[in-house]
């Protein structure tokens, strides 16, 4: 229990940025109207959620992948009861980005 050091680093990296914040930074780079900004994001977000959901995955070069991963059928435990529960396949939405878009990830953090 010694990785408080990798805990605190952790942490470092678990600020999040919401979407009006999103709005307001571009915004501020392109000035065009918040209303406008506004509208084009949750555009994109509905766009890339109508395309998963009907099974496609959607590509952003240099930045990733929005996909569907499949999930094999299997048998978990619910602890509570210590009772064994049978899980479906199914699919789970995942991002993978894109590797020199990890790679300036993985720089950021070393510095």
């Amino acid at each position: 229990m010694q990785n408080f050091g990798r805990l605190e680093e952790a942490r470092k990296f678990q600020a999040k940025m919401t979407q009006a914040e999103v709005v307001s930074q571009i915004v501020k780079q392109t000035g065009i109207h918040k209303l406008d900004v506004q509208v084009v994001v949750k555009l994109l977000f509905q766009v890339i959620k109508n395309t998963m959901i009907s099974g496609e995955s959607v590509h952003f070069k240099g930045f990733g992948k929005f996909v569907n991963k499949k999930r094999a059928r299997k048998i978990a435990r619910n602890l509570a009861t210590n009772t064994a529960l049978i899980l479906d396949e199914h699919y789970v939405p995942t991002m993978k980005p894109a590797r020199n878009f990890m790679m300036q990830i993985r720089e950021q953090a070393k510095a």
